[in-house]
């Protein structure tokens, strides 16, 4: 099946995003989307503390002491801020940030997502992700369609939520989605006919 390639996706994400949007971008495949060309004038923000990340920084020009909440290098705009955690998530809570793209294990058809925690399995705790569901006025979800095991678009989320009915629209390798009810509408696939032989068919409308 021809699927998404990760520049794809994330200039899908960017078409979702309203021109002049504060946009919080999450680890892994969100944090892509800053690396991409485009014409929107967007403010990127970083819940470790910057206001204004300007895609990753050339080889030789990083600084260790500018680190996006992934703790990778990258640049800033001109007029870029920092500030603490507190005035960050303050910022998040309060409204102030517009979108949020964050990653995903899964996501159901009443827009709930899992993204933190699977049981058994060692981890380091939620982070911002609690927050960033519900705080923003757009949740996108930036995530591959399939895991080893099965598809990540279910009706019903089984791992442990990070949030409840909040997610507006789903990119994945395979198309854009937004949850509809008891289905997931399809925005835009990758290729018909062979996504639908793969998936399950009911789940989704045109």
């Amino acid at each position: 099946m021809r699927v998404w390639t990760n520049k794809k996706m994330s200039e899908e994400v960017l078409n979702l995003i309203p021109n002049r949007s504060v946009v919080n971008l999450g680890i892994g495949l969100p944090s892509l989307v800053a690396d991409i060309n485009q014409n929107k004038d967007l403010v990127l923000h970083s819940e470790n503390g910057v206001l204004g990340v300007n895609g990753r920084p050339k080889k030789g020009t990083a600084s260790h002491n500018i680190i996006n909440a992934a703790k990778e290098t990258i640049n800033t705009s001109k007029g870029a801020s920092f500030f603490d955690s507190a005035v960050s998530f303050s910022m998040i809570r309060g409204g102030h940030v517009d979108v949020s793209v964050l990653g995903g294990m899964q996501v159901d058809t009443q827009g709930s997502i899992a993204n933190w925690k699977i049981p058994g399995k060692k981890i380091t705790g939620m982070g911002g992700a609690m927050d960033l569901v519900n705080g923003p006025k757009l949740v996108i979800v930036m995530m591959k369609h399939f895991n080893k095991e099965s598809e990540k678009l279910v009706p019903i989320c089984s791992l442990p939520l990070t949030g409840k009915n909040c997610i507006d629209y789903i990119v994945t390798d395979c198309g854009v989605f937004k949850p509809y009810g008891n289905k997931f509408k399809i925005i835009k696939i990758c290729d018909t006919d062979e996504f639908m032989k793969k998936v399950q068919q009911e789940l989704y409308i045109e």
